[in-house]
């Protein structure tokens, strides 16, 4: 999550009426129902890691072993076989 600092996006007026429930706090403001943003979908780290898992099931089809997948990705066993079955 990133801070952003109140003075910066809002009006004065609005800053001001915070004030007098906040002071040099933080705020949480969450999204409107329906606007939520999954994990990993800001920074892009949800798309890089559908891409290594696609990689990795596609070289599991190709005869590549799970242990190698293992070594070659730095995950566990398990993690390569519940990415593989997820698919």
């Amino acid at each position: 999550m990133k801070y952003i600092n109140a003075t910066a996006i809002l009006p004065d007026t609005l800053v001001e009426e915070l004030q007098k429930y906040v002071q040099a706090g933080y705020l949480y403001v969450p999204a409107k129902n329906g606007q939520h943003k999954l994990w990993g979908e800001l920074s892009g780290y949800r798309n890089e890691l559908e891409k290594r898992n696609e990689a990795i099931v596609a070289e599991y089809r190709q005869g590549v072993s799970v242990e190698a997948l293992a070594k070659r990705y730095h995950l566990s066993i398990y993690a390569i076989r519940k990415i593989i079955y997820q698919k």
